[in-house]
Parts: structure tokens; sequence; C-alpha cells
């Protein structure tokens, strides 16, 4: 055996083990966090390695896989992020596929004597009282997308714009609420039922803005880990802890 041909052979040996033990990274929506950090545990449990997730608005992460970030999987909130992670080459186009949808709820501090609110421009600047409505940026952040698509279809728009609080991400968004620092706020109904802190007070109408669709695909520098982690997201296991969520599976 040559020198050389003994060097390729320790470094093939040497590299695939710690290949397979390399944490499995994903880039995921915030308001995947609770369902995912859960499923992720569950892949480790089982013996399938270790998981770290990144967290943030899906147009930021969609910018960082073009930069060349290396995370083997990315679960984004709508198809747009996913679309322009696609048109840079920074995923799989064969490995994309749509898992989850969501719901868009108004939300209040739980302290607040406001149950239900009428979806029209006066009661919602009525129930704001002079406070700011909390949403993710409407440029950036699929649930600030979906906001203000809806209200503009509910003729809303117009009269809450200057009113609005943008945030980096939904979770951000409705910590505003949560800490009673907003009166109002528009989040992910998944988002709402995980925050003991603020309640529902209405529901946007599905129709009144673009489906909620959480397509998922794996990265350029994915290994054998993504692609198990993004196929176990398929699986019964996962389906029942993101339906636990409120998440609907498709």
């Amino acid at each position: 055996m040559t020198p050389r041909t003994l060097a390729f052979a320790i470094a093939v040996l040497a590299s695939g083990p710690a290949c397979a033990q390399q944490p499995v990274t994903v880039f995921a929506a915030a308001s995947l966090k609770n369902a995912l950090d859960e499923v992720g545990a569950l892949f480790m449990k089982e013996g399938r390695g270790a998981v770290r997730f990144s967290y943030a608005s899906s147009m930021t992460l969609a910018r960082q896989l073009e930069q060349g970030a290396p995370a083997q999987a990315f679960c984004a909130a709508d198809e747009e992020s996913m679309d322009y992670a696609a048109s840079r080459n920074a995923i799989q186009p064969g490995t994309r596929f749509n898992l989850l949808g969501n719901r868009l709820v108004v939300i209040a501090p739980m302290t607040s004597s406001l149950d239900k609110l009428d979806l029209n421009a006066q009661a919602i600047t009525a129930a704001l009282k002079g406070g700011r409505l909390a949403m993710g940026e409407v440029n950036s952040v699929p649930a600030g997308k979906y906001a203000k698509a809806a209200l503009e279809t509910l003729g809303a728009w117009s009269a809450v714009e200057k009113r609005a609080a943008y945030s980096e991400n939904v979770r951000a968004a409705m910590m505003f609420v949560s800490r009673g620092e907003a009166p109002l706020g528009i989040a992910y109904a998944t988002d709402a039922v995980a925050d003991p802190k603020v309640k529902i007070v209405a529901t946007l109408p599905e129709n009144s803005h673009p489906p909620i669709v959480y397509p998922c695909a794996a990265g350029v520098q994915s290994n054998a880990g993504g692609v198990r982690f993004l196929e176990d997201l398929r699986k019964p296991s996962a389906r029942t802890i993101f339906e636990k969520h409120g998440f609907t599976v498709l």
C-alpha cells in the first residue's frame, strides 16, 4: 500500500463514523419551536442522532442558506421563503414537501377584559385603545404577510397600519402581548395556545389570506442524518406531536 493510499484509507475510516455522529442542523420557522423541539427529542431518544435547531423568521433563514449556512434541513412557514431558497439553489428540489398548516388569530393579554373581537376596522381600533397591534414584519415575516393580507381583505388595514408594532418573528410579536405591552397582536393559533398569558379573541377567516403552509426540504449540504430527520417528520409519531400542538398535518 502506497503512502497516499494509506492516507486515503485512514481518512475514510476516520471520517465515516464521525460524519454519522455529526448533529443534524435544522433551520426552522420560529412558530415551529415547541413542536420541533419535541420531535427532535424523540429523534435523539430513538438513537437516530443529535439535532440542533436554529429558529428565526423563514426569510431570514432562507437568506442564511443562500449564503452557505450548513443546515441539513429547512422548514419554513411559507412557500415564498422556500421558493427563495430554491431559486438560489440552497435546497435540494427533489426533497421538498408540504408538511403542515396553521390558523391565524388575534390575541390579547389574559388579563384583558376583551373576550371576543369583531373583525372590522372600528372594533379593532376601539380595542387597541391607542395602543399597538403587535405583528410580524410585513415584508419578511410570513405571519406578518398573512396578517396584512387578512386585514386588507377585512377592510381594516388602513385604519390600523400606523398602530402596528412590527417584530422580527411571530414569537417576538406574541411576547409584546404576553407581557402586556400591546393590547392586541396577531399570531398563529399554535403559538397562542402555548402561552398561558394570552387568549384568543378572534380567528381570522382562512379565505382572508393566502393558505398557511409549512414546506420542508433538505439543504444542499444535507447528510444522511438530515434525510432521516425529514423522513421522521412524516411518521405517525411526529404527526401526533404536531396535532397536539394545534397544527394541521398535510
